[in-house]
């Protein structure tokens, strides 16, 4: 089999090659090959040692970042390619990274301490696989299994136990018995995990296509990182609007809504404190009065504690804050809504409200999710029209208002935003000369 392997990675392969040196490449370049998607990165693994590594290519720039562990990058037409010397690691005492590395001769030797055996496979210079733990033939079978003893995999590093469900959403791909079981036996080691590793890991998987998949068979793992998920696992909603509990809901909120970031974390938390406001009346049916404002409340603890930037913070508890507003289908309520929260976030709002709707009883929620779809036309129209809704809209600025005699400071934004109100509330035409009448009259 013939790999579109780029020039750069090849030279590199015979350079080594030729002085006398295994080279292959390996890692998730390989698995993105034999899965037919187009690598981001290129390693190569080899038998010479860092500094004979750094002998052959003696005539290119070189970045010595990795020494310790064996790597030397070397840049290739610019690109830069990973060449690490075969090795073995000792244990792993923080339950993070190698106390030591030995380098070795032998590439069966380094394929063996990988994670998985999707990402064990090494290809060679004539286009060759070296796959002594059958990934190969679990790419085509579509299974995420660990290689060697799953449970010393993931004690090596807690990272892994994320590593593995990101694979299982993002390539669609089952995690295989054993490793799951340990996955679910090993979960604690997230504990030794940075924050910021276990973000990045999170964010993938939530926006992989079987996300939903993950979630609903490994609850357990996320909650060892966000404790506050735990009631919401078993929380029952007896409620005519809805035909799941509580986790169920979110799992299909999550799969409703597009496969973007900011989206997918609302759907994740958006009913996350739905467990501490459930109350049960006396017909037996369950309410969750004031669940929107706890549960923004808790995600952007939650978000903190996984170290998310400021603006998806913020965005993600905004939107949680709101989704389970009522908007009224009318201009005017469009008009006030995209004024508070702005276009892209105002449009966030509409799909988080039909992917809320989506995880409902749908014969109930049917006429909800029409009129949204209703909601999200006539908003884009207001746009295209250039209907005014916020202050840059207004066809009189500040300047105007210190015209008519008012001192400059805050009260000039004062009579601004009254004019916004006005205007948003179709009380005045949004025209100079009766925005101006009104600044006169008020002065």
């Amino acid at each position: 089999m013939k790999f579109d392997i780029p020039p750069g990675a090849r030279h590199i392969l015979q350079t080594l090659t030729d002085t006398g040196y295994e080279a292959y490449l390996v890692g998730g370049c390989v698995r993105d090959l034999l899965r037919e998607v187009e690598p981001h990165d290129w390693d190569i693994c080899t038998s010479a040692r860092p500094e004979e590594t750094e002998a052959c290519f003696a005539g290119h720039r070189i970045i010595e970042t990795g020494l310790k562990h064996g790597t030397v990058t070397v840049l290739e037409e610019g690109e830069p390619y990973e060449i690490t010397t075969y090795r073995t690691e000792g244990p792993y005492s923080d339950s993070r990274r190698p106390d030591y590395v030995e380098f070795i001769s032998s590439l069966e030797a380094d394929l063996s301490r990988r994670d998985f055996t999707v990402n064990a496979i090494a290809i060679g210079l004539d286009d060759s696989l070296k796959d002594p733990f059958g990934g190969a033939d679990d790419i085509k079978a579509g299974v995420i299994r660990c290689v060697g003893e799953p449970a010393q995999r993931f004690q090596e590093d807690g990272l892994r136990v994320m590593r593995a469900l990101r694979f299982g959403a993002v390539f669609g791909y089952e995690i295989e018995e054993k490793t799951a079981q340990a996955i679910h036996e090993n979960r604690r080691m997230l504990e030794h995990v940075a924050a910021e590793r276990i973000n990045v890991e999170l964010c993938k998987l939530l926006v992989g296509g079987k996300a939903g998949d993950i979630l609903r068979q490994y609850p357990d793992v996320l909650c060892e990182f966000w404790q506050p998920l735990e009631p919401l696992v078993t929380l029952e909603q007896n409620n005519p609007w809805h035909c799941w509990g509580g986790w169920e809901h979110t799992i299909h909120a999550v799969e409703a809504a597009p496969a973007d970031l900011m989206l997918r974390l609302t759907m994740l938390l958006h009913d996350i404190g739905k467990p501490s406001c459930k109350s049960t009346d006396e017909n037996g049916i369950d309410h969750f009065y004031g669940h929107p404002a706890v549960s923004a409340k808790l995600a952007g603890q939650m978000l903190q504690t996984l170290k998310f930037d400021n603006k998806t913070r913020e965005r993600v508890v905004t939107l949680v804050e709101y989704h389970d507003i009522q908007i009224p289908c009318r201009d005017r309520s469009i008009r006030k809504w995209l004024s508070r929260l702005g276009p892209e976030t105002f449009f966030q709002l509409l799909e988080v409200k039909r992917a809320d709707g989506m995880g409902q009883s749908y014969e109930l929620v049917k006429d909800r999710l029409a009129e949204l779809e209703k909601m999200k036309s006539k908003a884009k129209e207001i746009i295209a029209q250039g209907q005014c809704f916020c202050l840059k809209d207004l066809s009189v600025n500040g300047q105007d208002v210190i015209a008519a005699g008012i001192a400059p400071g805050p009260e000039v934004g004062q009579v601004l935003n009254g004019l916004l109100e006005r205007v948003l509330n179709g009380e005045i035409p949004n025209e100079r000369d009766a925005l101006l009448t009104l600044i006169d009259r008020t002065t």
